[in-house]
């Protein structure tokens, strides 16, 4: 082999393998996601709550915000929580995509309980009789981004809240 050969064959592992490394990535964490691989689901989950969820608070529930707060309690501990979620104003309440599915921490302590408040769009409301439904049903509540979401990642329930006046 010769030197130039030898440096091609270098410079094909130091550009090759990270790209299919990181394509390998991507297609595991598509997958996962979408046939809820418990590994999967859960690591991305952990990663939200540690990294993305921080960020989001920042500005979620405020005026043009992505994410609203949920305000809700923990149905075993009682500790007060704060979460970051996304929500599609929905007839009289609100309607949120199930992305991991219907056993969140969040849903789970909201099903619980059976009231939360949100703060969405600067406004701070109570929410109640929650339930949740397949996506099908009301997937017209979404915008067509949230609709393509569904699809990607094979969201099959949401979850409707109702505007405590």
């Amino acid at each position: 082999m010769t030197n130039e050969e030898d440096n091609m064959n270098r410079i094909v592992w130091l550009i090759g393998v990270p790209i299919v490394s990181l394509l390998v990535l991507v297609v595991v964490f598509l997958l996962g996601m979408r046939f809820k691989i418990p590994p999967v689901v859960d690591t991305v989950r952990r990663l939200n709550r540690a990294y993305t969820n921080p960020k989001q608070m920042r500005t979620a529930g405020q005026p043009g915000a992505y994410a609203a707060v949920l305000h809700h309690v923990g149905r075993k501990s009682g500790t007060q929580y704060r979460t970051p979620i996304g929500v599609a104003p929905y007839e009289n309440g609100f309607v949120v995509n199930l992305t991991y599915g219907p056993d969140t921490d969040w849903a789970l302590n909201l099903m619980a309980a059976g009231s939360a408040t949100l703060t969405y769009e600067g406004e701070t409301i109570t929410v109640d009789a929650p339930n949740i439904v397949p996506v099908d049903t009301i997937s017209h509540a979404f915008s067509v981004s949230d609709r393509r979401t569904q699809k990607l990642f094979g969201v099959a329930e949401c979850l409707v809240m109702h505007r405590v006046d």
